[in-house]
């Protein structure tokens, strides 16, 4: 085996080894409460959020970008969709324009990145500001209670009916994210996302139409992240505009620990949710052994480092 097959290899299996270290600690440690079905259960309704946003970023990741305003767009389309629902709304009315804002988001991202020339970086770190402050100005900043319907079904721990086993919102996040790895392995859309990741500019010189497929790409991206706000109204029954503060790190830690590469060209869907997992799981586990949010904290930075610079050294490698 060659030294680039094992490179692979390793960023493949890495995120599958790590959530499998992770189960056997905290089953070791927490025997009793940790390998339960109630508390995967649990775990898996808390990674939906979280992994939804991951499935979009791994495509804006893979393509070489970042998006920072997604915590904000999440807190944007629960402040939609209660708005809408306490005006009168039919709920379904409600969660297509709460998704839709999230796409907007999105393809506004995309525009400025390709007309302005700016990194996304910059660029994602101001909308961050702008969509929060949206969200708070139409909320009135405080929150919007909204009237009972459905869509708090989403995220119930206990659905109904009882044979879905785990949460609506569980399955929606599974085939999103079957459907999306085939976009990003199979499809034109994803073949030129990892070829302007890996080299933009010979990206260019193949035809590639690069401003407008980041443009799909911010817009697919902001989709995602505006279900991921649909869920998060679901678990919540209310527009909240501080909601999903700091989230936006939480996502971008999944899809590194997942295996992409800040640097673009590299990453997978099933690597990304393996690394929401993965957080979700440690979370839970640490919670459970009374490790204080704040170690939990230092935790998962000290691994996004580690996991980063794990990166560069196999590229200079």
């Amino acid at each position: 085996m060659t030294d680039s097959n094992a490179v692979r290899l390793v960023r493949r299996l890495g995120p599958f080894l790590g959530l499998a270290l992770v189960l056997v600690l905290f089953t070791a440690l927490e025997p009793d409460r940790f390998p339960t079905a109630v508390n995967f259960r649990t775990v898996l309704t808390q990674t939906v959020i979280v992994g939804l946003g991951a499935v979009g970023m791994t495509f804006v990741v893979v393509s070489g970008g970042i998006d920072l305003s997604v915590g904000s767009s999440i807190a944007l389309s629960t402040i939609v969709i209660a708005r809408l629902l306490r005006d009168g709304a039919s709920p379904a009315a409600a969660a297509l324009a709460g998704v839709v804002a999230g796409g907007v988001v999105g393809v506004v991202n995309g525009t400025l990145i390709t007309r302005l020339r700016i990194a996304p970086f910059i660029v994602t770190l101001g909308t961050l500001q702008i969509v929060r402050g949206t969200a708070k100005y139409l909320a009135g900043e405080q929150k919007i209670d909204a009237p009972a319907s459905w869509l708090a079904g989403l995220m119930s721990k206990s659905p109904d009916p009882s044979w879905l086993v785990v949460a609506p919102g569980v399955w929606a996040l599974i085939l999103l994210a079957a459907f999306l790895a085939l976009v990003l392995r199979r499809s034109i859309l994803g073949v030129h996302t990892y070829a302007i990741g890996s080299n933009e500019p010979t990206a260019v010189l193949c035809g590639i139409k690069v401003d407008r497929t980041k443009v799909l790409i911010y817009g697919l991206s902001g989709l995602m992240t505006g279900l991921a706000g649909l869920m998060q109204f679901s678990r919540l029954t209310v527009g909240d505009p501080t909601a999903a503060t700091g989230l936006e790190l939480n996502i971008i830690a999944a899809v590194v620990i997942g295996g992409a590469s800040l640097s673009g060209g590299v990453g997978g869907i099933a690597g990304s949710l393996v690394g929401a997992l993965v957080m979700a799981f440690l979370a839970n586990g640490c919670t459970l052994v009374g490790v204080p949010n704040y170690a939990q904290e230092i935790l998962v930075g000290a691994i996004i480092v580690a996991v980063v610079a794990l990166d560069r050294s196999k590229r200079g490698a």
